[in-house]
């Protein structure tokens, strides 16, 4: 080998690096404690005891509280559905229509609203027509109120308690059930019925407003008579809650009742009108 040969060799063995010695991989030592414990064991040993922060504990409680609100409303809306699915076809249909009759007590209120709206914009004397309007408003407010006597068509309700069974939250739900039918004054055993009414038991009797009534309790209801009927005698009604009390109930429809129980008006004593 010439001497340019064994030069230019020398000058590669020059440019190769050098050898690194590879260090060994060094094995992850088991705790002694796990030793000898299978893949699958030593899984569960890492998954219990379950380490919860804070943030997952908040929504576990939240989510169990939703849980609780979903189960009650699912179990009242069943109550509910049993008992329509046992009521007769004619029932069925019967409440369908005090639906409808209903729906249409809103439409016909929406309409009468409406025709006021336009009689005040296309009146040629709307303060004339403003002040008519506002006499009648107080006039429906008095019958509301009870501070005025009203007559109209209706029903006559009486309920004979020979048993002394009938309490005030029977009562109370026939009054709803009217109002809910659209009842727009009642009288019960000479006590006027208003929105502040309150009805508690009594010493063998029931009292409305502190005023103490005794059985037979007669309700005189100014409303459509063929909403009010049947509102009390669907299935499950008042009607029939009080026959299961031994009471008999008889309803009689009329096409002139007098609601002439009084309340005597009362001015606030702290609320004052914000109209200047």
């Amino acid at each position: 080998m010439s001497d340019q040969e064994e030069t230019a060799g020398g000058g590669l063995r020059k440019e190769l690096p050098e050898e690194v010695p590879v260090t060994p991989v060094q094995e992850t030592a088991v705790p002694e404690k796990e030793q000898g414990l299978t893949g699958r064991q030593r899984l569960a040993k890492g998954l219990w005891p379950p380490r919860v922060t804070r943030a997952q504990l908040i929504v576990a409680v939240l989510l169990f509280g939703l849980g609780f609100g979903l189960a009650v409303q699912v179990a009242s809306n069943s109550d509910s559905d049993s008992a329509l699915r046992g009521a007769r076809q004619e029932d069925l249909v019967r409440i369908l229509d005090e639906l409808d009759d209903r729906t249409q007590r809103l439409e016909d209120e929406k309409q009468g609203l409406e025709k006021q709206r336009d009689e005040l914009e296309n009146s040629s004397d709307q303060a004339e027509e403003a002040r008519k309007q506002t006499v009648e408003k107080e006039r429906q407010l008095g019958i509301l109120a009870g501070t005025v006597a009203a007559q109209g068509p209706g029903i006559t309700m009486t309920i004979e308690d020979t048993k002394g069974s009938v309490e005030a939250d029977m009562l109370l739900d026939a009054i709803q059930e009217l109002r809910a039918a659209g009842a727009e004054a009642i009288q019960v055993n000479g006590v006027r019925v208003v929105a502040s009414t309150y009805l508690t038991d009594s010493d063998k009797g029931v009292s409305v407003d502190g005023n103490k009534i005794n059985a037979p309790f007669r309700f005189k209801v100014i409303g459509n008579p063929q909403d009010l009927e049947p509102a009390l005698n669907i299935p499950g009604g008042v009607v029939q809650t009080l026959e299961k009390e031994q009471a008999t109930v008889v309803v009689e429809r009329s096409d002139k009742i007098v609601v002439d129980a009084l309340r005597a008006a009362k001015q606030p004593d702290y609320a004052r009108s914000s109209s200047r």
